[in-house]
């Protein structure tokens, strides 16, 4: 009869401080003294709250007691539900400062908790395509690197074209001024009249089209978007185009005055085997520049040693062609990297690619910033962090450690002694970790960025001896 008594007081009780302390002061209360340890659907330091007076079924009066002050609930002896929490996490439950009605809040919101579903989005409205958006257009950005790069391989192209031709160019001189094929050079002229009547046309035609194809070549400035580029030569692609078509005219050029050579040296080929030998000497004389052995007199320089003549032999004509090309080649050279300074030296190039180096390192640090953990945690000395550092702080960690650091509950953080270590990985890692004299792990609360900046605030704290009021000294002693 007076447990029944008792249950219906206590009921009526219940309900009475229920209303008086509403869903919002149990939030209240809540937020400022127990999300630290508690998160509402999940287990953390401390176990998860939402149901937990089914757990405590039977117990409800010592579920409130527990909230205030679970040290002399469990020194009583009068809660098995007490010891079974007890044992829940080695970060033993410190007492707080609430009266029943506010433990009574706290337990009701926590018991009857309910995340905020999330907000459907909005269904997107249909929206007809207006003839402004139907006449916008495309707008092609050219890459200007990449048709660099292309620009300086056709180029290279072209210069091996032009290089060809010089070369067929000179031996078909040479072999048109051989004495012993004049006659029948003469012959095959005279028969390829229209032929090279044809070739003149084509060349005309050629040079007139390359000539609107070079007025292609503008090279025009580059859009705002590339101007940090810094590239000596803006290339578009109209002017690879232009490139394109000159190459090939130079390659189809090339080819018909090699078609040319070959079909002369054809048609006077001799039938007989003396005279084919002697003109593959010819030819050969003709590709090197050698002078006949008969003709040898008129190159003589009157120089016998040991009865070896010096001959005034002229250079064979590939050779002089790329002698030709390195002095272009150093000409060029000279103007584009110390002249007018549009190409990168070595050092210039350097500095350049440590740069855009440099940004990229930014960029992906930028990306990367929440890669941080107890290995390679630092010091933040920047004001922005150490403020925000404070706000997470006294939000949070005032509780057991007060708003000074001089410590409460929890250890002072002001002195030289410290139970896990003073270096930042260390306090990195025991905010992160929690520890197991009672500090309960951050992990779940903030993200790594938070617990550098707070682990710096904590190294910045100005300290409070214990004459002035600080708790005191912990652990070791760090230097």
């Amino acid at each position: 009869m007076m447990k029944l008594k008792k249950s219906i007081i206590l009921s009526v009780l219940t309900i009475g401080f229920a209303m008086i302390a509403n869903a919002q002061d149990g939030q209240e209360i809540y937020e400022s003294k127990c999300a630290v340890c508690h998160i509402l659907g999940k287990d953390a330091t401390g176990p998860n709250l939402i149901g937990i007076k089914a757990k405590w079924e039977g117990e409800e009066e010592n579920l409130y007691e527990w909230v205030i002050n679970p040290g002399e609930l469990l020194a009583s002896g009068k809660s098995e539900r007490a010891k079974v929490a007890e044992q829940f996490s080695p970060a033993f439950m410190t007492p707080q400062d609430l009266t029943m009605e506010e433990a009574i809040a706290v337990i009701e919101y926590a018991d009857t908790y309910e995340a905020p579903a999330a907000e459907a989005p909005a269904a997107e409205e249909a929206v007809a395509p207006s003839a402004d958006a139907e006449e916008e257009t495309i707008v092609y950005v050219d890459n200007y690197e990449k048709n660099l790069t292309l620009f300086k391989f056709f180029l290279f192209i072209i210069g091996i074209l032009l290089l060809g031709i010089y070369i067929v160019s000179r031996s078909t001189t040479a072999l048109i001024s051989s004495e012993l094929y004049r006659e029948k050079i003469a012959e095959i002229h005279n028969k390829s009249k229209k032929g090279g009547k044809a070739l003149t046309a084509l060349l005309v035609i050629g040079f007139i089209g390359s000539s609107q194809i070079v007025s292609a070549l503008s090279f025009t400035a580059p859009t705002p978007s590339a101007a940090e580029l810094e590239l000596w030569v803006y290339v578009t692609s109209q002017d690879l185009n232009a490139l394109v078509v000159i190459t090939i005219l130079l390659l189809a050029f090339l080819l018909h005055m090699i078609n040319m050579f070959y079909k002369a040296l054809r048609l006077i080929k001799p039938k007989d085997k003396k005279a084919a030998e002697e003109q593959a000497a010819s030819f050969t004389r003709a590709l090197t520049g050698a002078t006949p052995i008969e003709d040898e007199d008129k190159v003589d320089l009157g120089h016998d040693y040991d009865g070896i003549r010096e001959l005034d032999n002229p250079m064979p004509p590939w050779w002089v062609a790329l002698f030709v090309v390195t002095i272009i080649f150093s000409v060029v050279y000279v103007f584009h990297y110390h002249i007018l300074g549009t190409g990168q030296l070595q050092e210039a190039e350097y500095n350049r690619s440590v740069e855009k180096a440099n940004i990229e390192i930014a960029e992906y640090r930028k990306k990367n910033a929440m890669n941080v953990d107890e290995t390679n945690a630092t010091l933040m000395e920047d004001p922005a962090d150490l403020m925000a550092g404070k706000a997470l702080y006294q939000n949070n960690c005032t509780v057991c450690h007060k708003e000074d650091g001089s410590g409460d509950i929890g250890p002072n953080l002001t002195d030289a002694y410290w139970n896990y270590g003073g270096d930042i990985k260390d306090v990195f890692k025991v905010i992160k970790l929690g520890a197991p004299k009672g500090m309960p792990a951050h992990e779940s609360t903030f993200n790594p960025i938070q617990i550098q900046q707070v682990a710096s605030y904590v190294l910045h704290f100005d300290e409070v001896s214990q004459a002035d009021g600080g708790k005191e000294p912990e652990g070791e002693k760090v230097e």
